[in-house]
């Protein structure tokens, strides 16, 4: 290991893979320290009796972004990952026997929509065009820009304004839309980034047309094969990845970054260091020995975070015909348990799950014959329900069962091969996240943009953050656009 200060990125999650590669790509010689013994983050990857389950996003909605990188670095992406198309987008049910198969097809659409109420075609149409206005705004002209100081958010003040970004995410979908089922269809894409459709702005609508835009889109191996394609670009650009490297403690001298100490006692000397890791025990654990740390790591405490997931991950020793690839399963409540998952002191009785079946897309995900699957339940975080999930996982992990088997999947556990859980307290253990929340701080309109963690710490100059936790937020094009961000400033900042 060399004395002479490097770029460092703690965190090897999508945020601080695209960061550093557009590091290396511009130059700056840079090392990558992952925690755990593969690269990914909340993207890691499982695998039992020959399937391999992706351990978190699935779902690929701007493969602009990605492409993006490889073109910065002088690459074609399709020398290193191969995206394919999964249509329907979502297959979307409910227990009346209600189903919305949610695609990019205009027609299609709004057949569907004429079925459950026909004056709510007119109302998506008016829906999809304010949709795309935020996307324009929110994503293609904001998604990547920092905003660092509050005069940021003056200038996109009269932006938001006209945008109504008060507004909740369902708030403005039931301006267009009468239908409950329609309105919750239109409105659930606020949990993929963390966020409770009734709290979180408008804003997050832009979701919708991001995904009318360019489509949804799996990586073929699966998102692992994705994070190994990254990787392999960021190592072909010269960077170094080291595993099994834990972060302990950030250094400082004279307020600034000066390196980083490891858990096995090395130490790093950097010119500069972003932290891919949780935004909150960045502070309030890596830099506990600094004023900076203490007090700001005990502000990010104090700030509503996002809710926890309940995953389960299974193999079957068969397909499992007419499946989609994506699968929303909406229970018998929709507010009151959005309430009980971000609020609520226990675990609800009932539930509503996302069902993953990769294998729609790409069979080579299991063995000859077989399906890997996994599905997840929004649960609260540990503030809010610091439930014992040795004792509440296996519990709902055979409700889960019992409800698939019932209404999704006959004969689920008599074709089981292997499964594996994942709750709240591995959030918290194995991804070192506050609270055990899988999405960071949630994405309220007072915890984004500039309210959100700046791109640049306000105080420590060469200090910067990537990933959820930090400005746009969570969810992959998130994190990615938070790197382009990320990287703008530290390549300006470090320009000789």
């Amino acid at each position: 290991m060399t004395d002479t200060p490097v770029t460092v990125v703690t965190g090897a999650g999508f945020g601080g893979l695209a960061l550093a590669i557009r590091l290396q790509a511009a130059g700056r010689q840079t090392v990558l320290l992952e925690a755990r013994d593969k690269p990914g983050g909340r993207a890691y990857v499982y695998e039992d009796e020959g399937f391999v389950f992706d351990a978190g996003p699935t779902v690929i909605t701007d493969p602009t972004a990605i492409e993006e990188l490889f073109q910065v670095a002088g690459r074609r992406m399709a020398d290193y990952v191969e995206l394919l198309p999964v249509t329907p987008f979502y297959r979307l049910c409910w227990e009346d026997g209600s189903r919305f198969d949610y695609a990019n097809d205009q027609d299609a659409l709004e057949r569907q929509i004429h079925g459950f109420n026909p004056a709510d075609v007119e109302g998506y149409r008016r829906f999809l065009k304010y949709s795309r206005a935020v996307f324009e705004e929110g994503y293609l002209k904001l998604g990547s820009v920092p905003f660092l100081s509050f005069r940021d958010m003056l200038r996109a003040g009269p932006s938001l304004a006209r945008l109504q970004a008060w507004r909740s995410v369902y708030g403005m979908v039931s301006k267009f839309i009468k239908d409950e089922r329609l309105r919750q269809a239109f409105s659930f894409h606020a949990l993929l980034v963390g966020g409770n459709p009734f709290a979180a702005s408008s804003i997050y609508t832009l979701i919708h047309a991001l995904e009318r835009e360019w489509g949804v889109w799996f990586p073929r191996g699966g998102t692992g094969a994705l994070v190994q394609g990254l990787v392999r670009l960021y190592q072909d650009l010269g960077g170094r990845l080291e595993l099994n490297a834990k972060v302990s403690a950030i250094d400082t001298y004279h307020g600034r970054v000066s390196g980083v100490r490891l858990a096995d006692g090395r130490s790093i000397p950097a010119v500069a260091l972003a932290s891919n890791a949780d935004v909150v025990n960045t502070y309030k654990q890596l830099l506990a020995a600094h004023p900076r740390g203490q007090r700001h790591g005990k502000a990010l405490a104090g700030k509503r975070a996002s809710n926890s997931l309940f995953v389960l991950y299974f193999g079957l020793d068969r397909l499992q015909p007419g499946m989609a690839h994506h699968t929303v399963c909406f229970g018998q409540r929709y507010q009151g348990l959005i309430q009980d998952i971000f609020h609520g002191k226990h675990l609800a009785d009932d539930f509503s799950l996302y069902l993953h079946a990769p294998c729609v897309t790409d069979p080579s995900l299991a063995p000859p014959g077989c399906s890997a699957h996994y599905v997840l339940a929004p649960v609260p975080h540990l503030g809010n329900a610091p439930l014992d999930w040795t004792q509440e996982g296996p519990r709902l992990r055979e409700r889960i069962f019992d409800y698939l088997e019932e209404r999704y999947m006959p004969g689920l556990r008599s074709q089981l091969v292997t499964s594996r859980m994942f709750t709240p307290e591995d959030f918290r253990d194995q991804l070192g996240a506050h609270l055990g929340s899988a999405f960071s701080l949630e994405p309220l309109l007072r915890q984004s943009a500039w309210f959100r963690p700046h791109n640049r710490d306000d105080e420590i100059p060469n200090l910067y953050l990537v990933g959820a936790g930090t400005h746009p937020g969570a969810g992959v094009p998130g994190v990615i656009g938070s790197a382009k961000a990320t990287a703008r400033l530290m390549l300006e900042d470090l320009a000789p």
